[in-house]
């Protein structure tokens, strides 16, 4: 078996290939409720793109790549710059992770030309 060679992943499409945008979703009532979600929605966030990256594979073997939002997303100006970031980073599919809320559609990704997924804990 060691006379085999094995050759190394490469992408042979034209462009890049898709990413994952990782959308970290609060609950944005200010005064207390979203300032004590802050940090754990981004590890929660962080820790879904390391996960994702170490275990997910393109077709050619090639490791998945995410892009995580600059910033939480409780409503909907923040909701648009992740979709303007990912729209300019080529992300294919995006998940929503948030540790907090009822997902209000003023917070959800809305591109219908998006597969996406909901990862989170609805406490309300």
């Amino acid at each position: 078996m060691s006379d085999f060679k094995m050759n190394p992943p490469v992408n042979q499409l034209i462009g890049d290939m898709p990413k994952i945008g990782i959308r970290p979703t609060i609950d944005g009532r200010l005064g207390g409720v979203r300032e004590s979600l802050e940090d754990q929605t981004m590890a929660m966030a962080q820790a879904t793109a390391e996960f994702l990256s170490e275990n997910l594979r393109h077709y050619n073997g090639l490791p998945v790549e995410c892009v995580i939002a600059d910033s939480t997303i409780g409503g909907v100006a923040e909701a648009a710059m992740a979709a303007e970031k990912f729209r300019r980073e080529g992300v294919g599919v995006s998940i929503t992770v948030t540790p907090c809320w009822c997902y209000g559609s003023e917070t959800m990704d809305m591109d219908p030309h998006i597969p996406k997924a909901v990862w989170g804990f609805n406490g309300t």
